[in-house]
């Protein structure tokens, strides 16, 4: 019996630290990371973390790969919350979550901070890649329902116009998370669902 609770206690810890490391990345940022700050987050040993991840890449890797899910499983949720005979609320649904909603927004941030490392591994830019093909499936997937039932006249295909709104989102969510003063969250959602509206002939939105 000791054998088959210890692989779960272990699974616990590997997921504590991977919400701390989450939060210590947010609060410092990836250049100014450090052990300590992980393990004081968690409320265990510097030993502690090294112990379950011997190298921070990899516990690093592990929260960008978290936050992604996270992320995605709560668009994918909205999504299907929203009424099935609804095409306009789902783009709706779809829509609101996908920018910051404020400059401190966690998870937001904590994504734009992960996606930095792309450029330097692999593993990052996988994960950034599959966040943007994800998500780009979930509004062509909106989009075609809604031009299959009659909600939407679309100016393009599905999936080009897919393309643009999540460009659009990463785009403004940058200048939001970057503190732009000339575009907050209330203008940038405006400014999203103005272009949905034109690209889907669909007023309701």
């Amino acid at each position: 019996m000791g054998k088959v609770g210890r692989p779960r206690n272990q699974t616990a810890r590997r997921e504590a630290l991977v919400l701390a490391a989450g939060r210590a990345i947010a609060e410092r940022g990836l250049e100014g990371l450090r052990i300590k700050d992980i393990a004081d987050a968690a409320g265990v040993s510097q030993g502690s973390v090294l112990y379950y991840y011997p190298e921070l890449d990899d516990l690093v890797l592990e929260v960008h790969r978290e936050a992604v899910e996270s992320f995605l499983s709560a668009r994918q949720k909205a999504y299907d919350d929203a009424p099935a005979a609804d095409p306009a609320g789902r783009l709706r649904a779809l829509l609101a979550g996908g920018l910051p909603n404020a400059t401190e927004d966690e998870v937001h941030g904590l994504l734009y901070e992960l996606h930095r490392r792309a450029g330097r591994s692999p593993g990052h830019a996988e994960l950034m890649t599959s966040l943007y093909a994800r998500e780009v499936a979930l509004y062509t997937t909106a989009l075609e329902v809604g031009s299959a039932t009659g909600v939407f006249t679309l100016a393009a295909g599905a999936q080009e116009l897919a393309h643009g709104l999540v460009a659009m989102e990463d785009g403004y969510g940058l200048h939001i998370i970057s503190r732009n003063a000339a575009l907050d969250p209330d203008k940038a959602r405006r400014m999203i669902l103005a272009h949905a509206r034109a690209v889907t002939g669909c007023a309701a939105l």
